[in-house]
Protein backbone atom coordinates (compact mmCIF):
# COMPACT_ATOMS: atom_id res chain seq x y z
CA UNK A 1 0.00 0.00 0.00
CA UNK A 2 1.35 3.41 -0.91
CA UNK A 3 2.07 5.58 2.08
CA UNK A 4 3.19 9.15 2.71
CA UNK A 5 6.63 9.89 1.33
CA UNK A 6 9.55 11.93 2.50
CA UNK A 7 11.46 13.08 -0.58
CA UNK A 8 15.02 13.81 0.51
CA UNK A 9 18.01 14.68 -1.63
CA UNK A 10 21.03 12.29 -2.06
CA UNK A 11 23.40 11.71 -5.41
CA UNK A 12 22.37 10.73 -8.93
CA UNK A 13 24.09 10.44 -12.29
CA UNK A 14 21.91 9.50 -15.23
CA UNK A 15 22.89 8.04 -18.61
CA UNK A 16 21.55 6.76 -21.89
CA UNK A 17 20.35 3.26 -22.38
CA UNK A 18 20.83 0.71 -25.12
CA UNK A 19 18.58 -2.06 -26.51
CA UNK A 20 15.01 -2.42 -25.24
CA UNK A 21 13.21 -5.60 -24.11
CA UNK A 22 9.47 -6.11 -24.67
CA UNK A 23 7.18 -3.39 -23.29
CA UNK A 24 3.63 -3.32 -21.94
CA UNK A 25 2.11 0.15 -21.49
CA UNK A 26 5.66 1.63 -21.62
CA UNK A 27 6.79 -0.67 -18.79
CA UNK A 28 9.71 -2.94 -19.65
CA UNK A 29 8.82 -6.62 -19.23
CA UNK A 30 11.78 -8.41 -17.68
CA UNK A 31 12.62 -12.07 -17.32
CA UNK A 32 15.68 -13.97 -16.24
CA UNK A 33 16.73 -14.17 -19.90
CA UNK A 34 16.82 -10.38 -20.43
CA UNK A 35 17.29 -9.01 -16.91
CA UNK A 36 21.04 -8.44 -17.16
CA UNK A 37 20.61 -6.90 -20.61
CA UNK A 38 18.14 -4.36 -19.20
CA UNK A 39 20.44 -3.50 -16.31
CA UNK A 40 23.27 -2.90 -18.76
CA UNK A 41 21.08 -0.70 -20.94
CA UNK A 42 19.74 1.54 -18.16
CA UNK A 43 21.78 3.09 -15.39
CA UNK A 44 18.56 3.92 -13.55
CA UNK A 45 15.99 1.12 -13.48
CA UNK A 46 13.02 0.80 -11.15
CA UNK A 47 11.77 -2.81 -11.16
CA UNK A 48 8.45 -4.00 -9.73
CA UNK A 49 8.30 -7.64 -8.69
CA UNK A 50 4.57 -8.49 -8.78
CA UNK A 51 2.08 -11.35 -8.66
CA UNK A 52 -0.84 -11.35 -11.13
CA UNK A 53 -3.33 -12.20 -8.38
CA UNK A 54 -2.10 -9.47 -5.96
CA UNK A 55 -4.70 -6.75 -5.27
CA UNK A 56 -2.10 -4.11 -4.42
CA UNK A 57 -0.24 -4.92 -7.64
CA UNK A 58 -3.45 -4.50 -9.65
CA UNK A 59 -4.11 -1.16 -7.97
CA UNK A 60 -0.60 0.02 -8.68
CA UNK A 61 -0.52 -1.10 -12.35
CA UNK A 62 -2.30 1.87 -14.04
CA UNK A 63 -0.37 4.50 -12.09
CA UNK A 64 2.90 2.63 -12.60
CA UNK A 65 2.22 2.53 -16.36
CA UNK A 66 1.25 6.21 -16.36
CA UNK A 67 4.53 7.16 -14.66
CA UNK A 68 6.48 4.97 -17.10
CA UNK A 69 4.78 6.59 -20.08
CA UNK A 70 5.35 10.11 -18.81
CA UNK A 71 9.07 9.51 -18.23
CA UNK A 72 9.48 7.86 -21.63
CA UNK A 73 7.58 10.61 -23.46
CA UNK A 74 9.75 13.27 -21.89
CA UNK A 75 12.91 11.50 -22.99
CA UNK A 76 13.90 10.59 -19.48
CA UNK A 77 16.75 8.21 -18.87
CA UNK A 78 14.84 6.68 -15.97
CA UNK A 79 12.89 3.56 -16.98
CA UNK A 80 10.28 1.51 -15.13
CA UNK A 81 10.15 -2.27 -15.47
CA UNK A 82 8.29 -5.24 -14.03
CA UNK A 83 8.91 -8.91 -13.30
CA UNK A 84 6.21 -11.53 -12.77
CA UNK A 85 7.70 -13.04 -9.62
CA UNK A 86 5.42 -16.07 -9.80
CA UNK A 87 6.93 -17.00 -13.18
CA UNK A 88 10.48 -15.80 -12.50
CA UNK A 89 10.96 -17.36 -9.08
CA UNK A 90 14.74 -17.48 -9.42
CA UNK A 91 14.92 -13.71 -9.86
CA UNK A 92 12.49 -13.17 -6.99
CA UNK A 93 14.58 -15.37 -4.71
CA UNK A 94 17.82 -13.70 -5.85
CA UNK A 95 16.52 -10.28 -4.85
CA UNK A 96 14.80 -11.30 -1.64
CA UNK A 97 11.21 -10.78 -2.72
CA UNK A 98 8.93 -11.77 0.18
CA UNK A 99 5.80 -9.81 -0.60
CA UNK A 100 3.98 -8.07 -3.43
CA UNK A 101 4.56 -5.63 -4.89
CA UNK A 102 8.27 -5.34 -4.13
CA UNK A 103 10.04 -2.54 -5.97
CA UNK A 104 13.83 -2.49 -6.35
CA UNK A 105 15.92 0.43 -7.56
CA UNK A 106 18.98 -0.54 -9.65
CA UNK A 107 21.76 1.93 -10.37
CA UNK A 108 24.66 1.37 -12.77
CA UNK A 109 23.68 -2.27 -13.21
CA UNK A 110 24.58 -3.06 -9.58
CA UNK A 111 22.92 -6.38 -8.73
CA UNK A 112 24.71 -6.76 -5.41
CA UNK A 113 22.90 -4.05 -3.47
CA UNK A 114 19.80 -2.64 -5.17
CA UNK A 115 17.75 -0.36 -2.95
CA UNK A 116 14.27 -1.43 -1.99
CA UNK A 117 11.88 1.30 -3.01
CA UNK A 118 8.92 1.80 -0.68
CA UNK A 119 8.03 5.30 -1.76
CA UNK A 120 5.44 6.93 -3.97
CA UNK A 121 5.58 6.55 -7.74
CA UNK A 122 1.99 7.60 -8.37
CA UNK A 123 1.83 11.21 -7.28
CA UNK A 124 2.71 14.16 -9.49
CA UNK A 125 5.19 15.26 -6.82
CA UNK A 126 7.09 11.99 -7.09
CA UNK A 127 7.22 12.26 -10.88
CA UNK A 128 8.48 15.84 -10.68
CA UNK A 129 11.06 14.74 -8.15
CA UNK A 130 12.35 12.06 -10.52
CA UNK A 131 12.59 14.61 -13.33
CA UNK A 132 14.57 16.94 -11.09
CA UNK A 133 16.88 14.05 -10.19
CA UNK A 134 17.53 13.44 -13.86
CA UNK A 135 18.56 17.09 -14.39
CA UNK A 136 21.13 17.17 -11.57
CA UNK A 137 24.32 15.17 -11.89
CA UNK A 138 26.14 16.01 -8.66
CA UNK A 139 23.48 15.88 -5.92
CA UNK A 140 22.18 12.58 -4.44
CA UNK A 141 18.40 12.00 -4.63
CA UNK A 142 16.37 9.46 -2.67
CA UNK A 143 12.76 8.69 -1.68
CA UNK A 144 11.48 7.13 1.54
CA UNK A 145 8.14 6.47 3.20
CA UNK A 146 9.63 4.90 6.31
CA UNK A 147 7.89 6.01 9.50
CA UNK A 148 11.28 5.88 11.22
CA UNK A 149 12.64 8.43 8.76
CA UNK A 150 9.63 10.70 9.27
CA UNK A 151 10.09 10.44 13.02
CA UNK A 152 13.85 11.03 12.95
CA UNK A 153 13.52 14.17 10.85
CA UNK A 154 10.35 15.39 12.59
CA UNK A 155 8.08 15.44 9.55
CA UNK A 156 4.31 15.36 9.93
CA UNK A 157 3.56 15.22 6.20
CA UNK A 158 5.12 14.58 2.80
CA UNK A 159 7.93 16.96 1.92
CA UNK A 160 11.30 17.59 0.32
CA UNK A 161 14.42 18.33 2.32
CA UNK A 162 18.00 19.04 1.33
CA UNK A 163 20.57 17.66 3.75
CA UNK A 164 24.10 19.05 3.74
CA UNK A 165 27.21 19.01 5.90
CA UNK A 166 27.62 22.78 6.28
CA UNK A 167 25.79 25.87 7.53
CA UNK A 168 22.29 25.05 8.81
CA UNK A 169 22.63 21.39 7.79
CA UNK A 170 19.16 21.16 6.26
CA UNK A 171 16.77 23.16 4.07
CA UNK A 172 13.08 22.31 3.78
CA UNK A 173 11.31 22.92 0.47
CA UNK A 174 8.07 24.85 0.55
CA UNK A 175 5.40 25.25 -2.11
CA UNK A 176 4.24 23.22 -5.09
CA UNK A 177 6.63 20.42 -6.07
CA UNK A 178 7.65 20.97 -9.67
CA UNK A 179 10.89 20.16 -11.46
CA UNK A 180 11.68 23.85 -12.02
CA UNK A 181 11.01 24.85 -8.42
CA UNK A 182 13.04 21.93 -7.08
CA UNK A 183 16.00 22.85 -9.28
CA UNK A 184 15.77 26.47 -8.15
CA UNK A 185 15.62 25.30 -4.51
CA UNK A 186 18.77 23.24 -5.01
CA UNK A 187 20.66 26.06 -6.72
CA UNK A 188 19.93 28.44 -3.87
CA UNK A 189 20.96 26.03 -1.13
CA UNK A 190 23.63 23.66 -2.45
CA UNK A 191 26.60 25.97 -1.79
CA UNK A 192 27.76 27.19 1.63
CA UNK A 193 27.00 30.77 2.62
CA UNK A 194 30.74 31.37 2.30
CA UNK A 195 32.77 29.17 -0.02
CA UNK A 196 36.53 29.03 -0.38
CA UNK A 197 37.88 29.50 -3.87
CA UNK A 198 39.91 26.44 -4.87
CA UNK A 199 40.51 24.46 -8.03
CA UNK A 200 37.78 22.05 -6.89
CA UNK A 201 35.14 24.68 -6.07
CA UNK A 202 35.80 26.96 -9.06
CA UNK A 203 33.41 25.15 -11.45
CA UNK A 204 30.50 25.50 -9.01
CA UNK A 205 31.38 29.11 -8.23
CA UNK A 206 31.60 30.30 -11.82
CA UNK A 207 29.05 27.89 -13.26
CA UNK A 208 26.28 28.83 -10.85
CA UNK A 209 23.26 31.04 -11.34
CA UNK A 210 24.49 33.84 -9.07
CA UNK A 211 26.65 36.18 -11.14
CA UNK A 212 27.41 38.75 -8.46
CA UNK A 213 30.35 37.66 -6.31
CA UNK A 214 31.95 39.34 -3.34
CA UNK A 215 35.46 38.15 -2.56
CA UNK A 216 37.31 38.35 0.72
CA UNK A 217 41.06 38.14 0.12
CA UNK A 218 42.12 36.73 3.47
CA UNK A 219 45.53 35.23 4.26
CA UNK A 220 45.07 32.19 6.47
CA UNK A 221 48.15 33.31 8.39
CA UNK A 222 46.53 36.53 9.62
CA UNK A 223 46.07 36.71 13.39
CA UNK A 224 42.29 37.31 13.38
CA UNK A 225 41.53 34.90 10.53
CA UNK A 226 38.59 33.18 12.26
CA UNK A 227 37.06 36.48 13.37
CA UNK A 228 37.22 38.09 9.94
CA UNK A 229 35.78 35.00 8.28
CA UNK A 230 33.00 34.94 10.88
CA UNK A 231 32.09 38.57 10.12
CA UNK A 232 32.07 37.81 6.40
CA UNK A 233 29.74 34.85 6.98
CA UNK A 234 27.44 36.93 9.17
CA UNK A 235 27.10 39.48 6.36
CA UNK A 236 26.43 36.68 3.85
CA UNK A 237 23.26 35.64 5.71
CA UNK A 238 21.53 38.79 4.44
CA UNK A 239 22.18 38.18 0.74
CA UNK A 240 21.55 34.48 0.14
CA UNK A 241 20.57 33.88 -3.48
CA UNK A 242 21.60 37.43 -4.47
CA UNK A 243 25.35 37.64 -3.90
CA UNK A 244 27.79 34.74 -3.66
CA UNK A 245 30.30 35.18 -0.82
CA UNK A 246 33.76 33.76 -1.58
CA UNK A 247 36.98 33.88 0.38
CA UNK A 248 40.43 33.46 -1.13
CA UNK A 249 43.63 32.60 0.70
CA UNK A 250 45.74 35.50 -0.53
CA UNK A 251 48.93 33.79 0.65
CA UNK A 252 48.45 30.78 -1.63
CA UNK A 253 50.66 30.83 -4.73
CA UNK A 254 47.86 29.56 -6.97
CA UNK A 255 45.74 32.60 -6.11
CA UNK A 256 48.23 35.31 -7.03
CA UNK A 257 46.75 35.63 -10.53
CA UNK A 258 43.38 36.47 -8.96
CA UNK A 259 44.94 39.20 -6.83
CA UNK A 260 46.61 40.61 -9.94
CA UNK A 261 43.29 40.61 -11.78
CA UNK A 262 41.83 42.81 -9.04
CA UNK A 263 44.93 44.99 -8.83
CA UNK A 264 45.73 43.80 -5.33
CA UNK A 265 49.06 43.02 -3.68
CA UNK A 266 49.53 40.48 -0.89
CA UNK A 267 50.47 43.20 1.56
CA UNK A 268 47.12 44.93 0.92
CA UNK A 269 45.17 41.93 2.21
CA UNK A 270 42.79 41.34 3.94
CA UNK A 271 40.63 43.20 1.42
CA UNK A 272 37.19 42.94 -0.16
CA UNK A 273 36.20 43.31 -3.82
CA UNK A 274 32.90 42.70 -5.62
CA UNK A 275 32.49 41.69 -9.26
CA UNK A 276 29.56 41.13 -11.59
CA UNK A 277 30.11 38.33 -14.10
CA UNK A 278 27.77 39.49 -16.80
CA UNK A 279 28.71 40.10 -20.45
CA UNK A 280 30.99 42.86 -19.18
CA UNK A 281 32.81 42.13 -15.93
CA UNK A 282 32.58 45.10 -13.56
CA UNK A 283 34.49 45.44 -10.29
CA UNK A 284 33.53 47.33 -7.16
CA UNK A 285 35.52 48.37 -4.10
CA UNK A 286 34.17 49.34 -0.66
CA UNK A 287 34.85 52.89 0.45
CA UNK A 288 35.90 51.61 3.86
CA UNK A 289 38.76 49.22 4.56
CA UNK A 290 36.97 47.94 7.67
CA UNK A 291 35.92 44.32 7.32
CA UNK A 292 33.21 44.18 9.96
CA UNK A 293 29.91 42.44 9.27
CA UNK A 294 28.07 45.77 9.37
CA UNK A 295 30.42 47.45 6.88
CA UNK A 296 30.28 44.54 4.44
CA UNK A 297 26.48 44.35 4.76
CA UNK A 298 26.14 48.07 4.08
CA UNK A 299 28.42 47.81 1.04
CA UNK A 300 26.38 44.95 -0.44
CA UNK A 301 23.09 46.67 0.30
CA UNK A 302 24.24 49.89 -1.38
CA UNK A 303 25.49 47.91 -4.38
CA UNK A 304 22.11 46.21 -4.85
CA UNK A 305 20.45 49.62 -4.62
CA UNK A 306 22.71 50.89 -7.43
CA UNK A 307 24.53 53.36 -5.20
CA UNK A 308 28.08 52.05 -5.69
CA UNK A 309 30.16 53.17 -8.65
CA UNK A 310 32.45 50.71 -10.46
CA UNK A 311 36.04 50.54 -9.28
CA UNK A 312 38.47 51.08 -12.13
CA UNK A 313 42.10 50.11 -11.59
CA UNK A 314 44.83 52.59 -12.40
CA UNK A 315 48.58 52.67 -12.08
CA UNK A 316 50.26 55.82 -10.89
CA UNK A 317 51.00 58.25 -13.71
CA UNK A 318 54.71 58.06 -14.65
CA UNK A 319 56.49 61.41 -14.56
CA UNK A 320 57.78 60.87 -18.10
CA UNK A 321 54.51 59.54 -19.54
CA UNK A 322 54.59 62.13 -22.38
CA UNK A 323 58.36 62.35 -22.89
CA UNK A 324 58.56 59.55 -25.47
CA UNK A 325 57.10 59.18 -28.99
CA UNK A 326 54.56 56.66 -27.66
CA UNK A 327 52.67 58.26 -24.80
CA UNK A 328 51.93 56.17 -21.72
CA UNK A 329 48.32 56.13 -20.57
CA UNK A 330 46.98 54.90 -17.24
CA UNK A 331 43.49 55.00 -15.83
CA UNK A 332 44.07 58.39 -14.24
CA UNK A 333 45.01 60.27 -17.43
CA UNK A 334 43.12 58.29 -20.06
CA UNK A 335 40.06 60.55 -20.35
CA UNK A 336 42.14 63.72 -20.58
CA UNK A 337 44.39 62.37 -23.34
CA UNK A 338 42.16 60.05 -25.37
CA UNK A 339 39.21 62.46 -25.53
CA UNK A 340 41.20 65.62 -26.11
CA UNK A 341 38.93 67.47 -28.55
CA UNK A 342 41.92 68.81 -30.50
CA UNK A 343 43.84 65.56 -30.89
CA UNK A 344 43.48 62.35 -32.89
CA UNK A 345 44.66 59.65 -30.51
CA UNK A 346 45.56 56.09 -31.57
CA UNK A 347 45.84 53.74 -28.57
CA UNK A 348 47.17 50.21 -28.17
CA UNK A 349 45.60 48.36 -25.23
CA UNK A 350 48.09 45.63 -24.39
CA UNK A 351 49.11 43.00 -21.84
CA UNK A 352 52.80 42.69 -20.87
CA UNK A 353 52.67 38.90 -21.28
CA UNK A 354 50.88 38.85 -24.66
CA UNK A 355 52.96 37.45 -27.55
CA UNK A 356 51.13 39.49 -30.21
CA UNK A 357 51.73 42.64 -28.17
CA UNK A 358 55.44 41.90 -27.99
CA UNK A 359 55.54 41.39 -31.77
CA UNK A 360 53.69 44.65 -32.31
CA UNK A 361 55.87 46.72 -29.94
CA UNK A 362 58.69 47.68 -32.39
CA UNK A 363 56.15 48.60 -35.10
CA UNK A 364 54.17 50.69 -32.62
CA UNK A 365 57.37 52.44 -31.51
CA UNK A 366 58.15 53.28 -35.19
CA UNK A 367 54.62 54.61 -35.57
CA UNK A 368 55.25 56.83 -32.57
CA UNK A 369 58.48 58.08 -34.10
CA UNK A 370 56.65 58.84 -37.35
CA UNK A 371 54.11 61.10 -35.66
CA UNK A 372 56.05 62.39 -32.65
CA UNK A 373 56.09 65.94 -34.02
CA UNK A 374 52.63 65.89 -35.57
CA UNK A 375 50.43 68.71 -34.36
CA UNK A 376 47.27 66.67 -33.79
CA UNK A 377 48.10 62.93 -33.97
CA UNK A 378 49.08 61.14 -30.76
CA UNK A 379 50.29 57.53 -30.56
CA UNK A 380 49.73 55.99 -27.12
CA UNK A 381 49.57 52.69 -25.26
CA UNK A 382 47.98 51.42 -22.04
CA UNK A 383 48.63 48.28 -19.98
CA UNK A 384 45.09 46.96 -19.70
CA UNK A 385 45.99 44.37 -17.09
CA UNK A 386 46.68 47.18 -14.61
CA UNK A 387 44.40 49.95 -15.87
CA UNK A 388 40.69 50.04 -16.61
CA UNK A 389 38.56 52.75 -18.18
CA UNK A 390 34.81 52.99 -18.43
CA UNK A 391 34.83 54.01 -22.10
CA UNK A 392 36.67 50.93 -23.37
CA UNK A 393 36.15 47.25 -22.55
CA UNK A 394 39.10 45.15 -23.65
CA UNK A 395 38.42 41.49 -24.50
CA UNK A 396 41.64 40.49 -26.26
CA UNK A 397 45.18 41.73 -26.76
CA UNK A 398 46.29 43.83 -28.41
CA UNK A 399 43.16 45.93 -28.94
CA UNK A 400 43.67 49.02 -31.11
CA UNK A 401 41.26 51.94 -30.95
CA UNK A 402 41.24 55.39 -32.51
CA UNK A 403 39.81 58.46 -30.76
CA UNK A 404 39.34 61.18 -33.41
CA UNK A 405 39.37 64.86 -32.48
CA UNK A 406 36.02 66.39 -31.65
CA UNK A 407 33.51 66.72 -28.86
CA UNK A 408 31.37 63.66 -29.66
CA UNK A 409 33.70 61.11 -27.97
CA UNK A 410 33.80 58.83 -31.02
CA UNK A 411 35.72 55.55 -30.72
CA UNK A 412 36.80 53.67 -33.89
CA UNK A 413 38.07 50.09 -33.82
CA UNK A 414 41.11 49.31 -35.97
CA UNK A 415 40.86 46.04 -37.86
CA UNK A 416 43.40 46.50 -40.64
CA UNK A 417 46.89 45.17 -41.21
CA UNK A 418 49.21 45.46 -38.24
CA UNK A 419 51.99 47.01 -40.23
CA UNK A 420 53.54 50.48 -40.21
CA UNK A 421 52.05 51.20 -43.64
CA UNK A 422 48.65 49.90 -42.59
CA UNK A 423 48.61 52.13 -39.52
CA UNK A 424 49.74 55.19 -41.52
CA UNK A 425 46.99 54.69 -44.13
CA UNK A 426 44.46 54.42 -41.31
CA UNK A 427 45.61 57.66 -39.66
CA UNK A 428 45.97 59.62 -42.91
CA UNK A 429 42.42 58.60 -43.90
CA UNK A 430 41.05 59.95 -40.67
CA UNK A 431 40.36 56.52 -39.23
CA UNK A 432 38.53 55.04 -42.25
CA UNK A 433 41.02 52.82 -44.12
CA UNK A 434 41.32 49.82 -41.79
CA UNK A 435 38.38 50.60 -39.54
CA UNK A 436 36.41 47.52 -38.49
CA UNK A 437 32.72 47.14 -37.74
CA UNK A 438 31.55 45.27 -34.66
CA UNK A 439 31.27 41.94 -36.48
CA UNK A 440 34.78 42.18 -37.86
CA UNK A 441 36.15 43.02 -34.44
CA UNK A 442 34.34 40.08 -32.85
CA UNK A 443 35.75 37.71 -35.49
CA UNK A 444 39.25 39.03 -34.92
CA UNK A 445 38.99 38.62 -31.18
CA UNK A 446 37.73 35.07 -31.48
CA UNK A 447 40.48 34.17 -33.93
CA UNK A 448 43.16 35.50 -31.60
CA UNK A 449 41.86 33.99 -28.41
CA UNK A 450 43.89 30.71 -28.61
CA UNK A 451 47.14 32.66 -28.77
CA UNK A 452 46.64 33.74 -25.19
CA UNK A 453 47.45 30.19 -24.17
CA UNK A 454 51.15 30.98 -24.07
CA UNK A 455 50.58 32.23 -20.54
CA UNK A 456 48.47 29.67 -18.70
CA UNK A 457 48.11 31.71 -15.50
CA UNK A 458 46.61 34.69 -17.31
CA UNK A 459 44.41 32.50 -19.47
CA UNK A 460 43.11 30.83 -16.31
CA UNK A 461 42.13 34.20 -14.86
CA UNK A 462 40.26 35.09 -18.04
CA UNK A 463 38.48 31.73 -18.09
CA UNK A 464 37.49 31.89 -14.42
CA UNK A 465 36.56 35.54 -14.14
Amino acid sequence: MLRRSLLFLALAVLARAGAEPEEEDNVLVLRKSNFEEALAAHKYLLVEFYAPWCGHCKALAPEYAKAAGKLKAEGSEIRLAKVDATEESDLAQQYGVRGYPTIKFFKNGDTASPREYTGDVESDAAKQFLLAAEAVDDIPFGISSSSDVFSKYQLAKDGVALFKKFDEGRNDFEGEVTKEKLLDFIKHNQLPLVIEFTEQTAPKIFGGEIKTHILLFLPKSVSDYAGKLSDFKKAAENFKGKILFIFIDSDHADNQRILEFFGLKKEECPAVRLITLEEEMTKYKPESNELTADKITDFCRRFLEGKVKPHLMSQELPEDWDKHPVKVLVGKNFEEVAFDEKKNVFVEFYAPWCGHCKQLAPIWDKLGETYKDHENIVIAKMDSTANEVEAVKVHSFPTLKFFPAGADRTVIDYNGERTLEGFKKFLESGGQDGAGDDDDLEDLEEAEEPDLEEDEDHKAVKDEL
